[in-house]
């Protein structure tokens, strides 16, 4: 498997092929297509340019991908999208060599950070002479107007960029909308990124013995997503036994013991960037299910099939949350926190909320062809030891939905 770094990629033949993960994947195209949807949304608000420092943001926009989990808390390197044109990065210094290969850039710059980790008590003075660098650049791409779109900022630079009167918009919605269909170059890297996680899946369950620890079993998945080109894990979601409900609790040095049920949540970044989401339960032999697991995994299965078969085109948000299966009252308070999510480079927009989370939470829209969901079920009595999560990653086709996992259910818990 290649790595996922588009960048590096870039410089290989511009169409690259994946065996046995599905028809041609043109990198170039990908990009264009993705970069053209976020300035469509760009044009939409009246944003003259966005300014991003969302790694994710920045790589679906540019291609470009560098530091990424260092970016996250410590916001070192960002773009600038102009409404039309190319993309100008503004990369950490001694790396602005690894965004010049990409044909979605048209200018990289040294990033002049302003945090508090590269400034220390003069973040103020270079958020200052940060600003006014932005500022000239887009003067340049927007003239007299100064309406952009920003995603994360630290607040000194906001207040900066403010203070030389531009007028501020929430670009973490416009890129959200953005990202939310799928072209079939995207849905490649994801089946390609979905076999690797589906192969760390396959070690662990070949690996899983009485004796062994949550945390060992775990790094299972981490060894072959890096081995085969992934990137990192988004959080450590493996528990055993009655670690497991109310679900949430992350791995740990448990001793795993036969009998015990072992539940997880792939979270994992893998390939070209494209997230896995896949949950599975396991049960660990020699010991054998009991007549409770059964029943458990069973009614995760069954709230899994059910809802999967409401994943329509044209459905609204509210019409999915009023006709999904209807979670029995023992199993209310542990529910899973929505039915349903967006996939893409991570967990995207939309979030589908239960029905009894609607006035709170909820929020309406249109399912829609193109789109990745993330169809999920936690089953685990309100006081009870163990539960069951299963999670399948479907795109939305014209006539309802294809399952992009493809990792078997357990035959000894179903029965």
């Amino acid at each position: 498997m290649t790595s996922g770094d588009e960048t590096r990629l870039a410089r290989r033949a511009p169409a690259l092929t994946l065996q046995d993960h599905g028809p041609q994947i043109d990198m170039a195209r990908m990009r264009a297509y993705r970069m053209g949807r976020a300035q469509t949304e760009l044009k939409r608000a009246g944003c003259v340019a966005a300014l991003l420092f969302d790694p994710v943001n920045v790589r679906y926009a540019t291609g470009t991908s560098s530091h990424s989990v260092f970016m996250f808390h410590i916001p070192s390197r960002y773009a600038v999208l102009p409404a039309e044109g190319k993309a100008v990065m503004f990369e950490m210094v001694g790396l602005e060599h690894t965004a010049k290969a990409i044909e979605t850039v048209g200018e990289v710059r040294t990033a002049r950070s302003f945090t508090f980790f590269a400034a220390g008590p003069r973040v103020e003075e270079q958020a200052r002479k940060w600003a006014s660098e932005v500022a000239d650049l887009l003067r340049g791409i927007g003239g007299k107007e100064r309406k952009i779109a920003v995603d994360r900022i630290e607040p000194v630079g906001l207040a900066a960029l403010q203070a030389l009167g531009f007028t501020i918009v929430n670009a973490q919605g416009l890129m959200e909308y953005a990202r939310v269909i799928k072209s079939e170059d995207e849905i490649g890297c994801m089946t390609a990124a979905i076999s690797v996680g589906e192969s760390g899946i396959a070690r662990m369950r070949e690996a899983l013995r009485p004796g062994m620890t949550e945390n060992e079993l775990w790094s299972l998945l981490h060894q072959a997503n890096i081995a085969q080109g992934g990137e990192w894990i988004e959080a450590r979601l493996l528990s055993s036994g009655g670690n497991i409900n109310p679900w949430g609790k992350e791995c740990c040095d448990k001793i795993i013991r036969a009998g015990e049920l072992v539940a997880f949540d792939t979270d994992m970044v893998g390939p070209f960037g494209y997230c896995v989401d896949v949950s599975r339960t396991l049960l660990c032999k020699p010991g054998k299910a009991t007549d409770e697991q059964r029943r458990l995994y069973g009614i995760a299965a069954e709230q899994l099939a059910h809802n999967l078969e409401l994943v329509k085109p044209g459905r609204s948000f509210r019409e999915y949350s009023e006709k999904a299966w209807k979670i029995p009252d023992e199993f209310v308070k542990n529910r899973y926190s929505v039915l349903a999510h967006g996939i893409g480079l991570c967990d995207e927009y939309p979030s589908l909320a239960h029905q009894i989370d609607w006035d709170a939470v909820g929020f309406d829209g249109t399912i829609e062809e193109g789109m990745t969901l993330c169809v999920e079920s936690f089953i685990g009595s309100e006081g009870g030891i163990e539960g069951v999560k299963l999670e399948e990653q479907v795109l939305v086709t014209k006539h309802g939905y294809q399952k992009l996992t493809t990792f078997p259910y357990e035959e000894e818990l179903l029965s």
